[in-house]
């Protein structure tokens, strides 16, 4: 099987703020974040420059054909980084440029990230709900932008605040831009109350949910994570397997768990069959995103095997 990540993130150095506080580049894979110093990479990346050299030794190791790059404000602006990665794996990578949306004018940069080559654009919406003031996604300027993507074929990867406060306002914008392609991230919150209501927009024709993040969600109950594949039929039997996507909110993710680890557990699972695993671990994510001809990557045993 040749599988697609819909969710990971790359980045040189985090050095950035969300609500007043500080994230920033430690030594050892930490990061101060928010206040408190946290492990955001595997201790062994020790300068703390995720790079996609890095990550493509582990999409390669893991028999990972391709990825989607997002984004996310705790990281920072990394649309200079990721252009460059963009241009230089062409093959392996869809990155998504970001403007930031918390700040009025972003329209303008917009504009300048498609004409850059970007062909998708990121919004972590729920960073837009803040503690003095929260941006409606149905906001003008934001309108105007959605507009944009819709007459460029610019795809929305969307991350939305846990639960269904901001679903009425995505339901606006579908009906706005019918033809704008929107993948809603961290398989809709999936342990918070109102999570159907996320997954119910891929009842739209333009709407998938991928599951970037999933393994973080389910973290107390760890691997195998029968929990999360539960969840993955019932989002399945909502709106049908043919709109979820694998994702796997790499890096964060491996402080924890492999790369690996991320996606077998899907694979090992008897309760989908591999009609489905084939859909959720690629299929649907290489028609939605327009990935090409997907590289084919030999196993490599473990000297452990």
């Amino acid at each position: 099987m040749k599988i697609i990540d819909a969710h990971a993130h790359l980045w040189l150095h985090q050095n950035t703020e969300v609500n007043g506080m500080k994230i920033k580049t430690l030594t050892g894979g930490k990061s101060l974040f928010m206040g408190e110093v946290r492990q955001m990479l595997p201790p062994f990346i020790v300068d703390g420059q995720n790079t996609a050299e890095i990550f493509l030794s582990n999409m390669d190791y893991a028999q990972v054909s391709a990825a989607v790059i997002t984004q996310e404000y705790i990281d920072g602006l990394q649309n200079e980084y990721l252009l460059e990665v963009q241009q230089k794996y062409p093959d392996r990578f869809l990155c998504c440029g970001m403007v930031d949306a918390r700040r009025t004018g972003y329209l303008a940069h917009a504009e300048q990230l498609i004409r850059q080559g970007f062909r998708a654009m990121k919004l972590p919406a729920e960073r837009l709900i803040m503690p003095d003031r929260r941006i409606y996604l149905t906001s003008g300027e934001m309108m105007q932008m959605f507009h944009l993507m819709e007459d460029n074929n610019i795809l929305l990867s969307v991350d939305l605040h846990a639960g269904n406060l901001q679903v009425a306002e995505m339901e606006e914008i579908i009906a706005e831009c019918p033809r704008l392609r929107i993948a809603v991230g961290h398989f809709a919150m999936v342990t918070h109350n109102g999570w159907r209501e996320q997954v119910k927009l891929a009842r739209h024709d333009n709407v998938r949910i991928e599951s970037g993040g999933i393994t973080w969600l389910f973290h107390n109950e760890f691997y195998p994570f029968k929990s999360a594949v539960r969840a993955i039929k019932e989002a399945a039997s909502l709106v049908g397997m043919e709109k979820l996507m694998w994702g796997s909110d790499y890096p964060r993710t491996i402080t924890a768990i492999t790369y690996r680890m991320s996606y077998d557990f899907i694979l090992k699972s008897n309760r989908l069959n591999d009609e489905d695993k084939q859909l959720f671990m690629s299929k649907n994510a290489q028609q939605f995103y327009g990935f090409g001809e997907l590289v084919d990557l030999p196993y490599i045993k473990n000297m452990s095997e």
